[in-house]
């Protein structure tokens, strides 16, 4: 079956959905016991949270990256999300033939950035697909920080075992092991803001 080039793939229930990130264990670890971000986090950086578990194994190398040790599987409302999306920009100027100008205004206004970068398989090479990457900065981390996280789960144990059965070739555990991601079901309008790829009517 053909991936539709631009789709938000996720684990997510009727309410929430799961993201992920990757920290030193200074961030980590508090985080996860106090099931929010305390410091020290920094809310004045932009933050980048992904739905793709296996884009996360790229950028983090298996949770082997110095930084990112830990990863974090963050589960959020799907209001929230759904909210950072529609108040997003695309990081690059391009995709839509929009002009150039509003473009750049959009991005100095938004406090949300949305890339698509190719998805990932189990080897992390590149997929002809694309995985969404969203960067919440001051209003959208403030909302993230306090009103959308439902529970932040330390998932290292899980990446370093998905690899472990990757190394040692055994990919249909490596498959079993990995979260279900569904295509997310995105209202038309928010799909368009994020150019995702929509159907013809």
């Amino acid at each position: 079956m053909n991936v539709p080039y631009r789709q938000i793939r996720a684990a997510y229930t009727e309410n929430s959905i799961t993201v992920y990130q990757a920290y030193d264990p200074a961030i980590a670890g508090p985080a996860a016991a106090a099931q929010r971000f305390v410091p020290p986090f920094k809310r004045e950086r932009m933050t980048w949270i992904k739905p793709s578990f296996l884009w996360m194994m790229y950028r983090c190398g298996w949770a082997a990256k110095p930084g990112q040790e830990r990863v974090l599987a963050v589960e959020i409302t799907r209001e929230g999300f759904e909210w950072a999306l529609a108040r997003s920009c695309l990081s690059h100027h391009g995709g839509d033939g929009g002009d150039r100008d509003e473009w750049a205004r959009r991005l100095r206004r938004s406090p949300v950035r949305v890339q698509w970068d190719p998805e990932r398989d189990l080897g992390l090479n590149a997929l002809p697909h694309r995985s969404v990457q969203i960067g919440l900065s001051g209003e959208a981390v403030d909302r993230y920080v306090g009103d959308w996280i439902v529970s932040i789960t330390d998932v290292t144990a899980l990446a370093h075992e998905v690899h472990a059965a990757v190394r040692a070739r055994d990919r249909e555990r490596a498959r079993d092991l990995l979260p279900v991601e569904r295509p997310y079901p995105l209202p038309v309008p928010v799909a368009r803001t994020v150019q995702a790829t929509v159907d013809a009517p």
